[in-house]
């Protein structure tokens, strides 16, 4: 008994996790306030691992004691504000705030408006059985049937909602020292050119990264046609341009062309320096085509196996049966993307883990691919591997909301210096980083110990792909003075070569604050996540949303002013403090705003 009455007491919510876990109890359920996740078994145990596996990022951020106390209660009262501010909003006219809540979840879930009959007739059907011995259970199925959740409604308390939405970030960045855009165009399922304006500004002392505007072009997508557009815009919402710091795109022609472009006519429409990036992960992405052109014929061969085995059923079906009977952990061979910037690598570590159940398949169908087992293309293929393989992790490590020009800029120039190390471990056979490349050798050597690889041909390739590093990523190399004039501010040598900066660089110096360069997008990431909602909510199903709607759905469903687990990992620039830059001593600077 005693037994049972301690395992009761561990299936209660306690009070300490809400400041060690970032969790609170919600309708007998443990929330999390970061990613807004439920977990119903109120066991320490599990919270504990939630939060050390969901975010790693946080707890190294706020480390157990005051710093996280401080971060947990910062974010419990945003939750809190949050949800007066949805009260607030409901409060202001003859509206049922219950069809405020079940409209916004709709949004944020990205269904369609019809779908609030099919949630309130589910809602009927459950409190019918849950509420049945309860002795007031008609009156709760009343007021479920009396909450209006109509199409209509649900699309009139979306828009409701966006333009308060709208009309807090507009008075947010007017009151904002500075802010930065991040810029992009796509085409949506219904062939219609979607122009993504994602804004990055300061609050208080946190740093708020939200999409303003999906703005739709329907004729030409010329620069001329996005800063007329994006213009409009500005002028309508009564934007404050003379506060824009900087401009992050693509670097498509239509963007950065010299004289018709979008930026060179901002520039020209503002009469000022405005700094500008091209998305740092687009350029890693160009790099990297670099092996496509040294190991075409690699890649070639690995896609054309890959279609010929996925492409046709009775393949495929074969040969996962194939992996199933040899006991092999894949389900089956993963299709390359050219679109897709982690593909490559995905794929190849797939065939590399299946080759030899592709041999024996093969073998089976009597298809002849004699490279397979040639070690000359073995050696570049298993180099290939690896090296997309560190691509792959340098391309995950700048993707996320809420990086900074300087991470991402740190992120690259370190890749570089791993690439100079990567050449010396293939001179010297040592291989410590290529972890197939050196089982293939070891296989090779135990086999025939005479035999004699050259690697020098592949520390060449990595020769190249590191001068194709350090010949891009230009405007990050123009401002490194001035990033190194945030991360070393007491550093007298940094003062004395203020001089040397760029006009515009020094314009930020003028007016210094620490915000001005964190407002800065070195990458239209946030962009391309937009997209990717907007296909979500803008669907084969849904071609025919019109763009208020549209617009209104993607302000709902990506925005962290009702929301607060939006932004994983800019939520900790939202705790009273920025983020702290190490120098190269290792003691870490930081500045309060």
């Amino acid at each position: 008994m005693a037994k049972r009455k301690k395992d009761d007491e561990y299936r209660t919510f306690q009070d300490e996790w809400t400041e060690e876990f970032a969790f609170v109890e919600r309708a007998g359920s443990a929330v999390c306030l970061i990613c807004n996740d439920k977990m119903t078994s109120l066991k320490r145990s599990n919270v504990k691992r939630h939060f050390d596996t969901r975010h790693a990022t946080f707890a190294s951020k706020y480390p157990a004691g005051d710093s996280r106390k401080k971060a947990c209660q910062e974010l419990l009262s945003r939750v809190q504000a949050s949800q007066q501010q949805l009260r607030v909003w409901t409060r202001q006219g003859d509206y049922n705030s219950a069809s405020f809540a079940g409209s916004l979840a709709i949004v944020r879930n990205g269904k369609p408006f019809t779908d609030g009959e099919y949630a309130k007739t589910f809602m009927l059907d459950v409190a019918n059985e849950l509420f049945d011995d309860l002795p007031n259970k008609d009156k709760i199925i009343k007021r479920i049937q009396d909450m209006p959740l109509s199409a209509r409604t649900v699309h009139d308390r979306t828009i409701v909602m966006a333009n308060k939405v709208e009309e807090t970030q507009v008075k947010d960045i007017n009151a904002a020292p500075f802010f930065s855009l991040a810029l992009d165009e796509s085409t949506d399922v219904s062939h219609l050119s979607q122009f993504s304006v994602i804004a990055r500004y300061a609050v208080g002392d946190t740093l708020r990264e939200e999409s303003l505007a999906v703005l739709p072009l329907k004729g030409s997508t010329r620069g001329e046609d996005l800063f007329k557009s994006f213009m409009e815009f500005a002028q309508e919402k009564s934007l404050p341009m003379d506060k824009l710091l900087s401009v992050c795109t693509d670097g498509a022609p239509c963007m950065v062309g010299k004289n018709k472009g979008f930026l060179a006519l901002l520039r020209e429409h503002e009469n000022r320096p405005i700094l500008s990036f091209h998305c740092i992960i687009h350029q890693e992405a160009l790099c990297a085509q670099m092996c496509d052109r040294q190991f075409g014929e690699v890649m070639s061969l690995v896609i054309r196996v890959i279609n010929f085995i996925v492409g046709r059923a009775l393949n495929d079906r074969q040969f996962k049966t194939l992996l199933d009977e040899v006991v092999n952990n894949y389900p089956g061979l993963l299709l390359h993307s050219n679109v897709r910037w982690l593909s490559r690598g995905k794929v190849l570590s797939r065939f590399a883990a299946c080759l030899n159940e592709i041999r024996t398949f093969l073998e089976m169908k009597g298809v002849g691919h004699p490279e397979l087992a040639d070690t000359e293309w073995l050696l570049k293929f298993y180099y290939l591997v690896d090296l997309t393989e560190h691509l792959n992790q340098l391309n995950v490590k700048m993707q996320g909301i809420g990086n900074t020009v300087l991470s991402l800029q740190q992120a690259v120039f370190a890749f570089e210096n791993k690439l100079e190390l990567f050449i010396t471990d293939l001179e010297t056979g040592r291989l410590l980083h290529f972890e197939k490349l050196s089982q293939f050798k070891d296989t090779c050597t135990a086999s025939e110990p005479i035999q004699n690889l050259d690697l020098h041909q592949l520390a060449g390739c990595t020769s190249s792909l590191l001068q194709s590093f350090k010949a891009r990523f230009g405007e990050f190399r123009e401002h490194t003075r001035l990033f190194k004039f945030i991360t070393h501010p007491n550093d007298k040598h940094m003062w004395t070569e203020m001089k040397k900066l760029q006009p515009e660089d020094q314009l930020i110096l003028k007016t210094w604050n620490a915000i001005a360069v964190l407002t800065m997008f070195g990458s239209t990431y946030a962009c391309e996540q937009s997209f990717s909602h907007l296909k979500n909510i803008k669907s084969n199903l849904r071609s025919r949303l019109t763009d208020e709607s549209l617009n209104s759905s993607l302000h709902l469903f990506a925005c962290s002013i009702l929301s607060h687990s939006f932004f994983p990992q800019s939520q900790c620039w939202g705790m009273g403090v920025l983020p702290k830059f190490q120098n190269e001593s290792g003691t870490c600077y930081q500045r309060s705003v």
